[in-house]
């Protein structure tokens, strides 16, 4: 008995914080949701060691690229500003603008090229592995 009020409690508790997230103007909106990168490879395992979460804001001026490099982890981002062309060592491509998320490619070799007028800015979440890198340059 005592188990089922926990549970109606919460219940109502969720459906009370629903209505007043309603009612205050709050939004949620979903920028992506995918188990498989860009590309259509699916995303693999997590790993099984310590969790690590890392987020990363990169800025890339107008022309530039990243070097070459590929991610052993699931990893995702948002462009927060500019244009970004993002290019795997198979040439395939995808183009980000402004607002634009995407999960990335894993274990590919890529790099990401601004290829607007301004600095582009790209906000990345890294779900990683404690003491082991995000990151793999060529």
């Amino acid at each position: 008995m005592f188990r089922m009020l926990a549970v109606m409690s919460v219940v109502g508790i969720l459906a009370f914080a629903a209505t007043a997230q309603e009612s205050s103007g709050i939004s949620t909106t979903v920028l992506v949701k995918s188990d498989s990168s860009w590309d259509g490879t699916p995303l693999p395992s997590y790993p099984k060691g310590a969790p690590e979460i890392t987020v990363l804001r990169i800025a890339i001026p107008p022309g530039e690229a990243l070097p070459l490099h590929r991610h052993p982890v699931i990893n995702a981002g948002i462009l927060l500003s500019g244009e970004l062309t993002v290019t795997t060592d198979k040439n395939e491509t995808k183009i980000l603008k402004e607002g634009d998320a995407l999960v990335e490619v894993v274990g590919k070799w890529h790099y990401g090229r601004n290829t607007g007028k301004g600095p582009a800015v790209i906000l990345v979440f890294y779900a990683g592995e404690r003491g082991k890198p995000i990151t793999e340059r060529k």
